[in-house]
């Protein structure tokens, strides 16, 4: 099986774009949401107008080196679900799904509105998806469910079980950090987010891209599904963490841990690349009991 290729530059997503001559399977758009959030390289309080036009080029151009049937994730902000159909639409994409990405931890309360809890992410394919795999996940039963399940279930387009990185301690230890212990990116994606979006639409050889690669969690997920990727990030900083992810693998980074929560799924030992000589039996099982202890 050929190697994949893992690629991260540094650059303007859209330069980046108008130079590409390649196609991409699956792209991940997980941009900055315009919410006057502190960036090195980039004004996060611009007009709403200048910053939906900067997405809809974006997703033109992207829809542009699209293969036939490939597929875009566009994570967003709950109130922008309007703005993230017009882009997508005008672009020339078609609506598969409206994710509902619900986080585990508290919501904020608000003054005279509901509390916020979740994130959308548009699931859109250029034509008809020409990939779709089943996933299969086991979650905790509810109380009202006395019959335990032999197969697992279906993964819907309700998100609930994976929970985001920006909760303080509950972090953990998958977020980057600076020497001082500060987080180095507050928005880092959760391992276990792509995981299941490259699972669900690529098969291995495919290649992902990251216009807005951030962290690299794209990447290092990605590289070991033995998927090629491509991430491109404008600030140099952050180009200068993912490389070093990429090269020394973190056990926090490590995908294999997640396998057995989707061990019910029915081709998973064609679509999860697992490196030789791994007896993927035998570590689903060791990470079953390692989950139940």
């Amino acid at each position: 099986m050929n190697k994949a290729k893992c690629d991260i530059v540094n650059d303007d997503c859209l330069n980046f774009l108008n130079k590409y001559s390649g196609t991409f399977d699956l792209s991940f758009l997980d941009p900055p949401f315009n919410q006057g959030k502190e960036y090195n390289n980039h004004d996060d309080s611009m007009p709403a107008e200048a910053y939906w036009k900067w997405m809809g080029d974006v997703c033109k151009t992207i829809y542009k080196h699209t293969s036939d049937g490939g597929v875009i994730y566009f994570m967003q902000r709950e109130k922008n679900i309007r703005e993230v159909l017009e882009v997508l639409k005008n672009a020339g994409w078609h609506l598969e799904n409206i994710i509902i990405w619900k986080k585990k931890t508290s919501a904020v309360p608000q003054v005279k509105r509901y509390g916020k809890h979740y994130q959308i992410i548009a699931f859109a394919a250029k034509g008809e998806p020409r990939i779709f795999n089943k996933l299969k996940i086991d979650p905790p039963r509810l109380p009202n469910e006395k019959i335990e399940r032999v197969n697992g279930v279906y993964v819907t387009d309700l998100w609930d079980d994976i929970r985001e990185l920006t909760s303080g301690y509950f972090a953990g230890d998958e977020p980057l950090r600076l020497s001082n212990g500060d987080r180095a990116h507050l928005q880092q994606a959760p391992i276990s987010l792509l995981l299941r979006i490259i699972l669900s639409s690529t098969k291995v050889g495919d290649v992902v891209f990251d216009p807005f690669a951030g962290t690299g969690t794209t990447l290092v997920v990605a590289k070991q599904l033995n998927r090629s990727v491509i991430g491109v990030e404008i600030d140099p900083k952050n180009v200068e963490l993912i490389e070093k992810r990429l090269t020394i693998q973190r056990k926090s980074d490590d995908i294999l841990k997640y396998r057995v929560n989707y061990r019910h799924t029915d081709n998973l030992d064609k679509i999860w690349h697992v490196p030789n000589g791994l007896n993927t039996f035998q570590k689903d099982k060791q990470n079953a009991l390692q989950i139940n202890d």
